[in-house]
């Protein structure tokens, strides 16, 4: 996906053939003008699975604020959850298909692109959305990811919401089997052209898909409609993709290790989890002053924490602590996991 351009509200003069009828899976463009991510994200996997698979398919949309994460991606690794908790109603959401951690909002334009198997190659759909960036007068280039590029940097999300994307250095002690997403540097492409807009831009990648793969019927248009909404499978994925078990639950396995020192001792902790539930915490106290209660209590709560949902531990657990040195390792751990 690409992100890069900033909104105005006039259609694309090359798309007033569009068709406004409520939308099946037989076209080949579809241009949505929702800008709920939830829906976005639904409808998209909607379309990959009923389309034919014989078709080419795009699909241009834009969300409103929220960092989208892949399927197979480890959220505690990919973003900072205390950036994200300052900024109410930005949400994170796992979306259905692989890839890398993305921040989205109204100044980006993304872009999906399915193809048969057999035809898919990565470099050819870089090339089409390569020439509609050209078409707007932008020097472009692809580099050897197929990114988009102009210059050094890759055309992707906003500058200013990048710390909302893991940059703790702590976190290379987390050890996922998910996929971890390459860092690049970034740019818009309003740096490189004042007039470009999300309609010119859409308009130039729609021309440039049609002559690629020879397409002649009008876009269609997306709304979110109450008739849409109730397909079985939009309603469905609508109402999965904000739920616990698939925003965390589907988190592959992974080992965190981290370590603190007290005025007591020196702690380590050590936890496993896998589809978002700690499996086991391992505690070590090392250089230690603790008496053997004191020792035991810290160790037990290792134990009690497994079977846990890592990352919400707070409202369970804090307010049963008694001063002293397990609630000084309780407190470290639960600021450390606290989603």
């Amino acid at each position: 996906m690409l992100q890069a351009l900033r909104h105005i509200s006039s259609r694309p003069r090359g798309l007033q053939s569009c068709q406004y009828t409520t939308p099946s899976a037989q076209n080949s463009i579809y241009i949505s003008n929702s800008t709920n991510p939830y829906f976005n994200l639904t409808f998209e996997d909607w379309l990959f699975r009923h389309k034919a698979a014989e078709e080419p398919l795009l699909l241009i949309y834009r969300d409103d604020p929220c960092i989208v994460v892949g399927r197979n991606q480890n959220p505690w690794k990919e973003i900072n959850f205390r950036a994200l908790r300052e900024r109410p109603g930005v949400p994170f959401i796992r979306r259905r298909s692989g890839g890398g951690t993305v921040y989205h909002d109204l100044g980006n334009t993304n872009f999906s692109i399915h193809l048969p198997r057999t035809e898919f190659d990565r470099r050819v759909t870089a090339q089409i959305v390569l020439r509609a960036v050209r078409s707007l007068g932008i020097g472009a280039r692809v580099n050897e990811r197929n990114d988009i590029c102009v210059g050094k940097d890759k055309i992707s999300f906003c500058h200013q919401h990048g710390d909302l994307l893991r940059t703790n250095k702590n976190q290379e002690t987390m050890i996922t089997r998910g996929v971890a997403s390459v860092r690049s540097p970034v740019c818009n492409l309003r740096q490189f052209s004042t007039i470009v807009t999300h309609d010119s831009f859409t308009e130039a990648v729609v021309d440039e898909f049609r002559k690629e793969y020879g397409i002649f019927t009008p876009a269609q248009v997306v709304n979110e409609t109450d008739d849409l909404k109730s397909i079985e499978y939009i309603q469905k994925g609508m109402g999965e993709l904000p739920s616990w078990d698939w925003a965390y639950g589907q988190t592959p396995e992974f080992t965190y290790t981290v370590h603190r020192t007290f005025d007591w001792g020196k702690a380590m902790a050590e936890f496993n989890s896998k589809h978002g539930v700690i499996k086991q915490c391992t505690l070590n106290i090392s250089d230690s002053k603790l008496n053997d209660s004191d020792m035991g209590a810290v160790m037990e709560l290792g134990r009690l924490l497994e079977g846990q949902r890592y990352g919400f531990l707070k409202d369970k657990w804090s307010t049963q602590e008694e001063a002293g040195p397990r609630r000084d390792v309780f407190t470290w751990i639960d600021e450390i996991v606290y989603t």
